[in-house]
């Protein structure tokens, strides 16, 4: 008996899920009414595209002039300023240039400290390379002078542009780096 009843209630699933089909698939005047009349009402408003602009080639005329980031354009700039009566270039332009003015501040370290002759010297290491340095020597990128070696560190005086373009004194110091492990 079992096996008739699970049949009987299959069947009326079945016929139950007929029934909402057929009945929702019938035409619905009232609803397709509605639709026309709002597909009649509704008017899109499309703007009109504007007609594209006229492009207009240009030569490129700035090939012959100087990079702005070029440095013919900064040494120009710098021998002007140099000329400048009490400009703290001056005496900066003039001189030979020393070995450790080629590297940033930041790439220097300072390792020790050493007195010959009553005279102190800075050890610093660049590029794994020992470099020893005193008072009066120049060292750093931006006409940075040694000014006075302690035990601890070194001190210099550099020449730097502020935010309105002139050239202003800055005191910089490397410090002793004690070796980690």
């Amino acid at each position: 008996m079992r096996p008739t009843l699970i049949g009987a209630r299959q069947g009326a699933l079945l016929c139950g899920a007929v029934l909402v089909v057929v009945g929702c698939s019938g035409e619905q005047p009232e609803l397709t009414q509605w639709l026309d009349q709002q597909r009649r009402e509704v008017k899109p408003n499309v703007a009109p595209l504007s007609s594209p602009k006229r492009f207009n080639p240009q030569a490129y005329l700035a090939l012959t002039s100087v990079e702005p980031f070029s440095t013919q354009k900064l040494s120009v700039a710098l021998k002007l300023d140099s000329l400048q009566p009490n400009s703290l270039l001056a005496s900066e332009i003039n001189r030979r240039r020393e070995p450790l003015e080629a590297y940033p501040l930041d790439s220097m370290t300072m390792v020790g400290s050493v007195v010959r002759t009553g005279r102190q010297y800075a050890l610093l290491k660049v590029d794994n390379l020992l470099y020893q340095v005193k008072q009066g020597d120049y060292l750093g990128q931006n006409y940075g002078k040694i000014t006075k070696i302690s035990e601890t560190d070194v001190s210099l005086r550099e020449i730097v542009q502020d935010a309105s373009g002139e050239w202003v004194e800055r005191i910089s110091a490397l410090q002793l780096q004690e070796k980690t492990r």
